[in-house]
Formats: structure tokens, sequence, C-alpha cells
């Protein structure tokens, strides 16, 4: 077996990273060896553009800006984690990829879709084997993020109607990319989550 490159996406709250883990348990239940990461972050460097990112006041940064800053980091995040755990054989589960900055920068925060794509032709050059989006009610999922208090909210600050616009953006991407995207329920209790995410990446 060769590793694959799995990425979970979703609306903010969705339950990515909770997820994220428990597909990590379930590849390992396998006898595989996966690496567990995560976007924007991921190495060293990318995880101090993170806190850039994720912290601060709502608009803080230009759509424009935001882009090339999540750019600089899944570069780092490419060069350092993904391409060297895949080199190995390992499979790489990253909560968040690329497409988030098509969906928050290139059509939610702007219409800057041909933006984000010529940057990620020429920087990142890589899609994930497998996308596994969480799909659930923008209301509930924002206040579990809310909820959580992490201090990384910054895009939860955006509110309801941004993370509505998100919902509606990723839905589009499944459409756009059905070779490699499958929705998945996040509303189900986690335990029937993780299974229909098992199942899917099992059945790919």
């Amino acid at each position: 077996m060769t590793g694959r490159f799995i990425s979970l996406e979703g609306i903010d709250g969705s339950g990515k990273s909770t997820q994220s883990r428990r597909l990590a348990e379930h590849l390992r239940s396998l006898g595989r060896d996966p690496v567990l990461t995560r976007e924007p972050g991921g190495a060293p460097g990318a995880e101090e553009i993170r806190r850039l990112l994720v912290e601060g006041d709502p608009d803080r940064w230009s759509p424009e800006t935001e882009i090339l800053l999540f750019t600089a980091a899944r570069r780092d995040h490419l060069e350092r984690t993904i391409r060297p755990a895949l080199a190995a054989d390992r499979d790489v589960i990253t909560d968040r990829f690329a497409d988030s900055t098509r969906v928050y920068q290139g059509a939610t925060r702007g219409d800057l879709r041909a933006l984000v794509d010529a940057i990620h032709a020429d920087a990142i050059g890589v899609e994930p084997d497998l996308t596994l989006i969480l799909d659930m009610d923008p209301e509930v999922a924002l206040s579990r993020g809310l909820a959580r208090n992490s201090g990384e909210d910054r895009f939860e600050e955006f509110g309801l109607p941004f993370q509505q616009k998100l919902r509606a953006g990723f839905h589009a991407l499944a459409e756009e990319f059905p070779d490699r995207c499958i929705l998945i329920d996040a509303q189900a209790d986690p335990d029937t989550v993780a299974a229909a995410i098992a199942a899917a990446v099992d059945g790919a």
C-alpha cells in the first residue's frame, strides 16, 4: 500500500478535529501509521503563521492577504510534513487543506477563486486523494465553535450569514470535484459520523 492524502473540510464547529482523530484511530486499527495534522499549521513555521490568521479582529486582513498567508503556511506544511510522510508510505490526515481557501477566501470573502487557484497551482500543485466534507446546520456549528472559547475564533466572529455562505460554498465544491469529495452528515452523534467516515475511506 502507498500512503493516502486525506483532508477533512467543513464549516467552523462541524467536528473536523474530533473526526480527524477518530479517523487516525481507525487507520491505526488497520495496521497503518497515519500522520495527523492541520491547517493552517502542521509544521513549525506554518504554526507561527496560524496565529496571525485565526486570532485577532475579523477585519485584521484583507481576503487577498489571507490567501497569501494561508498559501505560505501550506507550502511549509507540504514541504516539512505532508510530502515526507507520503514518501515514507504513511497516510496523511489533515484538518483542512486548499479547499478551505477556495471557499473561505475564494468564494465567501470575495470573488477571488481565480486568484486562489492560480497561486495554488504555482505554489502547491497538490490535491488530496480524498476529501471528506463534514456538513451540518451553520447555526448549530457556530454555537459549537463559539462555545469552545479557544481564542482562535476570528472566522466564527464573522457571524451566521458568513457560515451559511461557507456551507453553500462547500456544497458547490463537492459538486465540482465529485471524484474526490464526499459529503458526510456531521449532525449525527460522533460515533455515527466516525463510522460513516471510516466506511467512506475504506470504500474509496
